[in-house]
């Protein structure tokens, strides 16, 4: 009996400084593959020379994964060849050398001549839903990308039915072959080693807070919270939300700093707690340990911080989008992203209702939901790779 090798598939790196949750599902999904279809695939994470060492190292660190350094991936240097010319020289000619037989295309084209199929993973659809938030030429580069791999027919992998309803209101006329994936996590052993406690005390945080581990974007809507925090202030509630991530958003600098100037003027300092970006075993164990998670944003393709609250079983606390509606089917709180009253009554009864402090495992059966990820990952990629070789048979 042949054994056929594992299908070597090429990935561009995801920095977690810039976008945190692609960060964390190329990191879960590589994990997932490893455990739940070994020896069938073999992820070739493609860097650039100046991509951060150690953001590298997490992913080199994942079994299974390679990483493949070159100048070609820092940036969008080939940007203009991939759409002037069809094909992204330096891209293909590392695939090539690396024996790539499917490539994963993130917020990157290679080309309609790329010689080797090739699957765009569309997470959102955010500039269409929510285009003030994008500058105009921005905007134009996302839907630029989109539509070249739309006409070249890549097959689209989408993470939600929500992002599938959007994909089909704004290109009614694609006949790509489109795949829904959603993602599910669960997050390695080795990063629930952390004592919370310690955690906690590292950052100064009360027993009982909410947790908010989404970066300074302004469509994650952080200014609804702070609104909510005044209200209990008023009330005489003290309530504490401790957020993570980012403070860079290059669509709009300087947006952290003008959040963090309102929680100055209005007295919040103690209530909202920013810790910036920390190790991952630091957000598990804050998640873990925390009252509820919290999030308020107005728009998501498949929140990464819901999935991981749903792994721990943490009550959350949700803005009232469709695609939060999906993930948890009416099993969280929810509040309009304009109601920060709303919002305010919730996290005051979760508050209330707390008991003691509790640090929470992984829930049961999540193996089936990671299983169940890597499965449907897997199959788009084979009927990709199936129906371009059947293509090119037929030639």
């Amino acid at each position: 009996m042949t054994v056929s090798p594992p299908m070597r598939i090429a990935f561009n790196f995801i920095s977690r400084r810039l976008w945190a949750g692609g960060y964390n599902y190329q990191a879960n999904l590589f994990a997932a593959l490893a455990r739940f279809r070994p020896g069938e695939f073999t992820p070739v994470m493609f860097a650039g020379n100046q991509s951060d060492e150690s953001e590298v190292a997490g992913i080199a660190a994942i079994q299974g994964v390679e990483v493949v350094r070159s100048a070609a991936f820092d940036g969008q240097r080939e940007l203009p060849a991939a759409i002037g010319l069809g094909l992204a020289p330096g891209a293909a000619a590392a695939f090539a050398a690396a024996r790539i037989d499917a490539v994963v295309e993130s917020a990157r084209f290679y080309g309609w001549r790329l010689p080797i199929p090739a699957v765009a993973w569309i997470p959102d659809l955010q500039h269409r839903s929510l285009p003030h938030l994008f500058s105009r030429a921005g905007r134009w580069r996302r839907e630029l990308g989109f539509r070249m791999q739309i006409g070249s027919g890549r097959t689209i992998m989408l993470s939600s039915e929500s992002a599938l309803r959007d994909f089909k209101a704004y290109y009614p006329r694609a006949r790509n072959r489109i795949c829904v994936v959603r993602f599910a996590t669960r997050p390695p052993s080795a990063l629930l080693d952390t004592n919370p406690a310690e955690v906690l005390a590292t950052y100064n945080l009360p027993a009982n807070y909410f947790y908010l581990p989404n970066q300074f974007y302004p469509h994650k809507n952080h200014r609804l919270v702070v609104d909510a925090l005044t209200i209990l202030k008023d009330r005489g509630a003290d309530v504490v939300v401790c957020a993570s991530g980012s403070k860079e958003d290059p669509r709009e600098p300087g947006f952290y700093d003008l959040v963090n100037a309102e929680i100055q003027r209005r007295g919040l300092a103690a209530q909202f707690r920013h810790v910036g970006i920390i190790p991952l075993a630091h957000v598990y164990a804050l998640l873990r340990a925390s009252t509820g998670l919290l999030n308020p944003s107005r728009f998501e393709g498949w929140s990464t911080t819901v999935e991981e609250a749903k792994s721990f079983g943490v009550p959350m606390i949700l803005s009232d989008i469709d695609v939060h509606r999906e993930q948890t089917a009416g099993t969280a709180r929810y509040f309009g992203v304009d109601d920060p009253v709303a919002l305010a009554d919730h996290l005051m009864e979760v508050s209330r209702q707390a008991g003691a402090p509790v640090v929470r495992n992984i829930v049961p059966h999540q193996d089936d939901s990671v299983s169940a990820f890597a499965a449907s990952f897997a199959a788009t990629v084979r009927q990709t790779v199936q129906r371009d070789d059947g293509g090119k048979a037929a030639d």
